[in-house]
């Protein structure tokens, strides 16, 4: 999420404060840090002016829910339906929208993971979003031609293996992970991307911030 600047916002502060206030502390300390007199503290506000934004605190969860979903499953999504010259190329959008930081958030994905082991409720929202992604990588694969049985294995072992990158914590360089990329391409659709579609992807992240 967004840094945001919560100096000189006003008495109560701001709703966005507050919620980069819970984002920090959702994936920082996990989800039992999301607390109101801590957030308060730590903006140097009082408790009364959260209830000026939210209800309560289940609010505040919600919202950090729905920036969840925001900062993780809409842009997968729409990764999958991203232009492509060709299958290879139309993977590669996929995987460079879970190696960028600015399209998939990994460290609040975990965050998130973490807590539905004790949520049942956010549980089901972590399902219901490992639905629609797999949906969307089963789609991307018929359209390129593969069956729909086959499509749903190519797009399992696709997303597994990208949210086992994030369940694990991985600290794979991104020297190796972009060596490894071309590889994971073949496996995952059946065809090599070309040399200038790798090279344009390999610019894309060689030099940035990427996850």
């Amino acid at each position: 999420m967004e840094q945001i600047d919560t100096a000189g916002a006003g008495w109560r502060g701001s709703r966005d404060g507050w919620l980069e206030a819970g984002y920090q502390a959702l994936i920082e300390k996990g989800v039992d840090a999301v607390k109101i007199m801590p957030l308060a503290r730590q903006l140097n506000l009082s408790r009364t002016s959260f209830y000026w934004f939210f209800e309560d605190r289940e609010a505040l969860l919600a919202a950090l829910l729905d920036g969840w979903q925001a900062r993780t499953t809409e842009p997968l999504i729409a990764a999958t339906r991203q232009y492509a010259e060709s299958q290879a190329e139309a993977m590669l959008n996929v995987i460079g929208c879970f190696l960028s930081r600015d399209s998939f958030d990994a460290r609040l994905e975990f965050a998130v993971r973490s807590w539905a082991l004790q949520d049942a409720g956010v549980a089901a929202r972590v399902a219901a979003a490992d639905a629609a992604r797999l949906e969307a990588l089963c789609g991307l694969l018929q359209l390129w031609g593969h069956d729909p049985a086959e499509a749903d294995v190519r797009a399992r072992t696709v997303y597994l293996v990208q949210i086992g990158y994030i369940s694990m914590q991985s600290d794979e360089d991104i020297a190796t992970r972009l060596a490894r990329v071309p590889t994971y391409v073949r496996i995952y659709t059946g065809t090599l991307p070309e040399p200038r579609e790798i090279a344009r992807f390999n610019a894309r992240f060689r030099d940035s911030g990427a996850a």
